[in-house]
């Protein structure tokens, strides 16, 4: 038999090398925008994921087939409970990087964020942040969310940190005093047809063949030993088999990060609210949304109970934001 004698693209993306599992349930965030807020708030949220549904709207994209239209949109909902302002931190820049030049923590008596890491509370320290005002370059926000105030079991909170964006280091520093040890909601963040990043740890899948890892061709069918399998690990020489070539291992349960994602609803499951989310018996795999929540346009990566980040977009479509109307939402 001879070879083959054309050639083809290599089958798999070599961007999401390696092709690993994620370190934690928590996916990080490394970047953020700086979108100029005219008012000062926190630069990101995070919600649970529940479950995927439809949302019929008006299309309002001009010059487009479909502008004017009522169109059926796969959405994904997301329950957003309250994030709780737990402390600061103050950063510098310097020719090696940031350096952390002030930092302060909140009273809290929650045994189960004592846990997660010795915040040690301070009286006054808060007032001491004015005096490194002329170092400080970014000033973010330590922040907790409580899994079990969105229907989950677990009670250890989640704690990360948060940019917070504004006009100048003033106005960013006023935010942090106003908020300190306070809850701050969805709605003081985002708004309905604005445009979202979201990161999120992906449904893991374990060990797969190159054949779905990589969507590597199958050989024929009268192939001996393996049919699912590669047809050659590389040339003679070098005698390595390289990195690049597609074997076998983990699918699934990577961090990933998708860019503009539109909310089409911010509401919360009270009785008066214009939608009616909650079906009887709640949602599968993950119960009944009891605080705000939002609907983004598209698919979100994880399984229910998943924690999804979100932050303003580095690469934003546009700048307007236009609320979306919304006719109904259909619940499977």
């Amino acid at each position: 038999m001879g070879h083959r004698k054309y050639s083809a693209p290599r089958r798999g993306s070599m961007a999401f090398y390696p092709r690993v599992r994620a370190r934690s349930l928590e996916s990080r965030i490394r970047s953020w925008a700086d979108p100029k807020l005219e008012k000062s708030s926190l630069l990101g949220f995070a919600g649970y994921k529940v479950t995927n549904l439809n949302v019929l709207s008006v299309d309002d994209r001009e010059k487009t087939p479909n502008f004017g239209k009522n169109v059926m949109n796969s959405s994904t909902l997301i329950a957003t409970p309250p994030l709780k302002i737990i402390g600061v931190r103050a950063y510098t820049e310097t020719t090696y990087g940031r350096n952390a030049v002030f930092d302060a923590f909140a009273k809290d008596s929650d045994k189960f964020l004592s846990k997660k890491a010795p915040f040690k509370f301070k009286e006054g320290k808060l007032e001491e942040i004015n005096s490194h005002i002329d170092k400080i370059k970014h000033v973010v926000a330590v922040v907790s969310s409580y899994p079990n105030s969105a229907s989950l079991s677990q009670k250890k909170p989640f704690v990360w940190e948060i940019p917070i964006g504004g006009k100048d280091t003033k106005s960013k520093i006023d935010y942090v005093i106003n908020n300190f040890g306070k809850q701050v909601n969805i709605k003081d963040v985002f708004e309905a047809g604005q445009f979202i990043d979201i990161s999120a740890i992906t449904r893991g899948k374990g060990v797969e063949g190159p054949i779905t890892r990589f969507g590597v061709k199958r050989k024929q069918h009268k192939s001996r030993k393996s049919v699912r399998a590669l047809g050659t690990l590389g040339p003679i020489s070098p005698a390595v088999v390289t990195y690049t070539v597609p074997r076998q291992g983990q699918r699934g349960f990577h961090q990933r990060t998708e860019y503009n994602k539109r909310i089409l609803i911010i509401s919360n499951s009270d009785k008066d609210s214009d939608f009616k989310i909650n079906p009887k018996g709640g949602f599968e795999h993950y119960g009944l949304v009891k605080n705000d929540y939002i609907i983004v346009k598209g698919s979100v990566a994880g399984v229910p109970k998943r924690l999804i980040k979100m932050r303003f977009p580095i690469r934003a479509i546009s700048k307007k934001v236009i609320e979306p109307k919304v006719l109904e939402v259909l619940v499977k």
